[in-house]
């Protein structure tokens, strides 16, 4: 039986990128795996909870990403120690999370207990690329985070980009015998009933489903879209996505700004699955300004919707655009966005091929992300 470590994402109903990846890898394994965390007031490792697994199942928005326990369960781990449940560990140990030093502290203990291979996800190495956009905690904890990585027998990586850049900063970093890693590219959930005909009736609506942070670009998007609009361009921006303030506190008062100014700008912050896919079908096309990412889960989701995306055609993001649908840029510049996007709008007959190629291109789920983790992971000798 394969252990699923889940410390945070049980902890929150949060639902960006790596919450995302860790609930849908819980859905998908099913009961080939055991859900865990590192109870920090048990001092031990242990199944889930009931209500630590309704966290997993929840659907609606969070307003904050931090991990929460509430008392009642700080005290039953209180009275957990020295008591807490044997865990089945004949099989491995899949790591999904970016986890934290109490979590890190943790694992030796757990790695002496499991048998099978045990792997972690990596995710992107934005922190060291991008200092100057990630929270200074951030940062600070994330050569000590590398290290760490090397204590596995392998790690799936969920791009050749973000393989690369682990890769490289290990090198940087150097000393150890890192352990072997494989660039195994994330599934998506396909949307239900194929992908939807475009949306009738003007003005069109251009949509960003991206967390307001500093890398995801929103200012050179907003001033883009301020350039279209005073050139008397007819559409209307749309934004989903939850605020960062640390980073995305300079987006958050531009949106407001352009909002009370009365341009056509809507800002929902998170939305459940149900208003994510309505967004989608109400849309002409989609624009993730990123500067980098190690995925880009909206590129592929708008594109299995029927959706082109514009974005940056560089790292990861250009991995994604790869196979049409896409209108790749060179630099995700405000002059870049807002030419791209005004000549999404002027030209229907361009939107509407890149609209095709999305539709034709085909949907890898998060079952034949399974397939290609696990037998992999099957291949690991255990270091």
């Amino acid at each position: 039986m394969l252990l699923l470590d889940l410390t945070h994402t049980s902890h929150t109903r949060a639902r960006t990128g790596v919450q995302r990846v860790a609930r849908s890898l819980a859905a998908e394994l099913g009961s080939r795996a055991v859900p865990i965390c590192h109870d920090p007031y048990a001092r031990a490792w242990r199944p889930l909870d009931p209500w630590e697994r309704g966290n997993l199942a929840a659907t609606a928005p969070a307003a904050k990403r931090g991990a929460r326990w509430p008392w009642s369960a700080r005290l039953r781990g209180f009275l957990r120690r020295g008591s807490a449940p044997e865990l089945g560990a004949d099989g491995g140990l899949l790591v999904p999370e970016i986890f934290s030093p109490a979590v890190a502290s943790a694992l030796p203990a757990l790695f002496a207990r499991v048998r099978g291979p045990r792997v972690a996800l990596f995710h992107d190495a934005i922190a060291l690329q991008l200092p100057e956009l990630t929270p200074a905690r951030t940062v600070a904890r994330f050569p000590s985070y590398l290290r760490e990585l090397q204590a596995f027998d392998g790690i799936a990586a969920i791009s050749e980009a973000s393989r690369e850049s682990l890769l490289g900063y290990w090198a940087w970093l150097g000393g150890g015998s890192p352990p072997p890693v494989a660039a195994i590219p994330l599934g998506i959930d396909p949307p239900g009933g194929g992908a939807p005909p475009p949306p009738a009736g003007p003005p069109p609506v251009v949509l960003c489903v991206a967390s307001v942070e500093g890398r995801k670009n929103h200012l050179a998007l907003l001033e883009a879209c301020e350039q279209l609009w005073a050139r008397g361009e007819s559409f209307a921006l749309r934004l989903i996505g939850l605020g960062q303030p640390q980073t995305g506190g300079a987006a958050l008062q531009r949106i407001a700004a352009l909002q009370a100014a009365g341009r056509p700008l809507r800002y929902d912050g998170p939305v459940d699955e149900a208003g994510l896919a309505a967004a989608y079908r109400e849309c002409a096309f989609t624009v993730y300004p990123s500067l980098l990412e190690g995925f880009g889960l909206p590129v592929l989701e708008s594109l299995s919707r029927g959706r082109p995306c514009v974005c940056s055609g560089r790292g990861a993001l250009g991995e994604a655009a790869r196979g049409g649908g896409c209108l790749p840029l060179e630099s995700v510049s405000a002059p870049a966005l807002a030419g791209a996007i005004g000549r999404l709008l002027a030209e229907p007959a361009r939107l509407g091929r890149l609209a095709a190629e999305a539709r034709a291109r085909p949907v890898r789920g998060w079952a034949d992300y399974v397939r290609d983790l696990l037998s992999w992971m099957d291949s690991l000798p255990r270091r």
